[in-house]
């Protein structure tokens, strides 16, 4: 930037001693702009003012088009509009085809900014072909970046993720990256929920930057990016400094418009702590004036936490004026705005007592959500943007409660549960860059794992891992949505039916405090089971316990320690609603947070029959999956397994024509196309379960790990899946209430029931009871009933390790 500062003074020296005004003014433009860019924001707009006042002809429409792209940048949007339009019209009557495209470009932008979409990226379009035709190849990735921008405000998240992939792409092989990239997919991942992903990809761009550039207007606007991430991750002091970094530089640059945008996110940083002081109030209110003074989007986010903090310092009036006045854009702009606004009128609702206008408000807010979730093609992406309508959810769910009934509890927490498996991930089953980029991680992993000849090369395989994976998941995040029907209110009737004699439990975590709805013969119930920290710690000692014992450790009494850890989880899981389950099926819907438990430990479920499930309404698609035409069972024995070779030929025997994948065979292509469609599968492999990405999580075969982005893959999921191998059953929480995993996966795509263990089991007890579970399955019983019996069985064996083998196991769906 200095160099180039330097060089644009000697051009203007050159340029006046020629004796061409309108070559002076060009020069003299170029430098304002620069020197803009480089925070010299007055006395760059008054050489650009001089600029626009001395050209001529189409040099006029050059000058005018930079300091439209200048007055954009500092907020001044009606100003740069009225120079934009008349940039386009002369330039195009000169036919300067270069710089047509330029002011395309401009106009395109603020267009966008007013929410014109069609507009815009027909501006954009025209500009990528003019700059093409003139060759201009950098430019031309910076329309295809901007029709990028086009698609994020269209909700169209994967084309947009994919189109600025492709703009990325080409400004490397220039060998000139930008920080814009950056900065818009950051906005792109938060408005996706996938706020983790945002601040690494912020963090990521600043590194390596000089002095220079972290004085520049980007620079400003990437530690405002980081801010937002930072925020949306949960880590306010993060957000704060990196807020008032970037609003110091905003105030030395004169952008009104972005200063206030960044003194937001640091107020919210402050509510976000827990700071509802007057200093904070102040702060927001002010905020909120700024931003509607210059007409930014971000105005209602400012005016719906001002309306909160009124609210929470007992001033109900300016509550109401705030709150009403973020309540106003339920009409327009983004999925995620809309659903802020109704946010806001189901707030301003709460306010004036009005419970009907409230609920109402939470089901709008809720429905235009799932509308943007189901254009989002990857499981991860359409479990992340739940996060979007955790409060919502919320506030109905504290009505039920507050009102004591438990309908109304089941009915709000199925709104916004389990969603993202309402529908099958969209297939890439016909991507071949993809199964290239599969196949070589498949590779690299098995070499990383089971090669003792690379032990030279880890670290790059380690590297090469990273990288494939990185490709990998930036490619199904591009995917779009299949635009299935969203699934429909859960029918209470119909459940009542299909429970046919079982009872219901579903637990609600609100607030930090455990409810569980029961439903059954005698109608609907409510109860307060207690602390949810506590359940969560309970779980973790019991898991620790069948972790000890399946690995040989000694555990003093080890009966008597899973009787107590039995006894203290039923306690903290379910409470007084243990006293509501009689001796029949028992169907368990538990929160996110709470997903791997070992049901069997608890003295009521010991010898029931017990079926999990992530929702009700996954459970009732579980319960109503027609049967395969294919009636093929699969047995899959994986390697490194020492006990997988005996667990698969006891089980060949009661299957006499099942198909036998082991020894060699078992490789990642046969496994598929084996599983695609089957009735019934059993998997005694390896599993590792990966807590950074789950999708990543796999079972080790012959030539590799088969992951979860593989088995999406398919046409048609097994119908019934056992799964031997350890913790298979683990998932992990994302988004409002959702799971992300191996055996969440199969479930929408169409898999009615999985046996699977949410700790890591014994390899040398697990094949007695695998076969005792199949004897059960060959003779008639569904997983959970089968799984009851192997427990049961257990029990009387007066066998701790086998005890604790068989509570390890989950029976999820029929």
């Amino acid at each position: 930037m200095r160099e180039g500062l330097s060089e644009m003074r000697r051009a203007l020296r050159a340029a006046r001693a020629s004796g061409q005004p309108q070559r002076e003014a060009d020069v003299l433009a170029t430098l304002g702009l620069t020197m803009i860019l480089a925070g010299s924001t007055a006395r760059g707009m008054a050489h650009l003012d001089s600029a626009a006042r001395a050209a001529r002809g189409p040099g006029a429409g050059r000058v005018l088009m930079r300091r439209a792209g200048i007055l954009s940048v500092l907020g001044r949007r009606d100003e740069a509009l009225r120079d934009l339009n008349q940039v386009v019209t002369i330039l195009h009557r000169h036919a300067d085809l270069l710089w047509e495209a330029r002011a395309r470009g401009h106009r395109g932008m603020l267009l966008l900014e007013m929410g014109h979409t069609r507009l815009a990226d027909a501006d954009f379009a025209a500009a990528e072909r003019h700059f093409q035709l003139v060759d201009q190849e950098w430019e031309a990735a910076g329309e295809r970046h901007n029709r990028g921008l086009v698609a994020a405000a269209s909700g169209k998240v994967p084309e947009a993720l994919a189109l600025l992939a492709e703009a990325e792409r080409r400004f490397r092989l220039l060998g000139t990256p930008v920080l814009d990239v950056a900065i818009d997919r950051c906005a792109i991942l938060l408005s996706a929920g996938l706020a983790a992903d945002a601040w690494a990809e912020t963090d990521a761009a600043s590194q390596g930057l000089g002095a220079e550039h972290r004085r520049s207007i980007k620079f400003a606007e990437l530690l405002y990016s980081s801010a937002t991430a930072a925020l949306a991750a949960g880590d306010p002091a993060a957000a704060r400094d990196r807020a008032e970094q970037a609003a110091r530089l905003f105030r030395g640059q004169h952008r009104n418009r972005w200063s206030a945008r960044a003194r937001l996110v640091l107020v919210q940083a402050r509510h976000a702590a827990g700071d509802t002081s007057q200093s904070a109030y102040r702060l927001a209110c002010s905020v909120a004036a700024e931003l509607d003074a210059v007409d930014a989007e971000e105005s209602a986010e400012a005016h719906l936490l001002a309306g909160r903090l009124a609210w929470a310092r007992g001033n109900p009036v300016r509550a109401e004026y705030y709150l009403a006045a973020a309540a106003g854009g339920v009409r327009g702009g983004t999925a995620i705005s809309r659903s802020r606004a109704w946010l806001a009128r189901a707030l301003l609702c709460q306010l004036r007592v009005q419970d009907a206008g409230m609920l109402a408000a939470c089901r709008r807010g809720l429905a235009i959500l799932g509308e943007h979730q189901q254009m989002l093609g990857a499981s991860e992406l359409r479990a992340a943007v739940t996060a979007h309508g955790r409060e919502l959810a919320a506030i109905g769910q504290r009505a039920a409660v507050c009102r004591g009934s438990g309908r109304q509890l089941l009915a709000w927490s199925e709104r916004w549960r389990a969603t993202a498996q309402a529908a099958a991930p969209a297939s890439l089953s016909g991507d071949a860059e993809l199964a290239r980029e599969m196949s070589a991680l498949r590779e690299v992993c098995r070499r990383l794992d089971r090669d003792p000849a690379t032990a030279a090369q880890v670290a790059v395989l380690r590297r090469e891992r990273k990288r494939l994976e990185d490709a990998v998941r930036a490619r199904i995040l591009q995917t779009p949505g299949q635009a299935a029907a969203r699934t429909k209110t859960l029918a209470l009737p119909d459940l009542l039916d299909q429970l046919a004699g079982a009872v219901l439990v579903e637990l609600v975590e609100l607030d930090g405090v455990l409810h569980a709805v029961t439903v059954g013969r005698t109608g609907f119930r409510l109860r307060t089971v207690g602390d949810a920290v506590a359940a969560a710690r309970e779980v973790d000692f019991a898991r620790f316990l069948l972790r000890r014992l399946a690995d040989g450790r000694p555990v003093p009494d080890p009966a008597r320690a899973l009787a107590d850890a039995g006894r203290l989880l039923e306690k903290v899981l379910l409470g007084g609603a243990a006293a509501d389950l009689d001796s029949g099926a028992v169907v368990i819907v538990p929160p996110g947070r709470l997903h791997a438990i070992p049901w069997g430990m608890l003295p009521t479920l010991r010898t029931q029959s017990v079926s999990v499930s992530p929702s009700v309404a996954a459970w009732l698609r579980a319960k109503t999956a027609p049967q395969p035409g294919n009636r093929a069972v699969v047995l899959v024995g994986g390697p490194d397994l020492p006990a997988a070779g005996a667990e698969i030929k006891q089980l060949a025997e009661l299957y006499p024509g099942a198909g036998v994948l082991a020894n060699g065979t078992a490789t990642a292509a046969n496994v598929l196309a084996a599983l695609d469609g089957c009735s019934l599968a059993h998997v005694a492999a390896h599993g590792t379960f990966r807590a950074d990405n789950p999708l990543f999580s796999a079972l080790q075969l012959d030539d590799g790990p088969l992951t979860v982005y593989d088995i999406e893959g398919i046409d048609r999921a097994p119908h019934r899946l056992v799964l031997s191998c350890c913790e298979s059953g683990r998932a992990a929480p994302a988004g409002a209430d959702e799971l992300l995993g191996l055996a969440s996966s199969l479930m929408p795509m169409g898999t009615a029931g999985i046996v699977a263990a949410v700790v890591p089991v014994n390899d040398q007890v697990t094949p007695a009871v695998m076969a005792a579970l199949h004897t059960s399955v060959a003779a008639g019983a569904g997983f959970p009933g089968a799984l009851a019996a192997v427990r049961a069985d257990a029990a009387l064996a007066d066998d701790p390790l086998a005890n604790a083998t068989a509570c390890s196991f989950i029976a999820l769906g029929v």
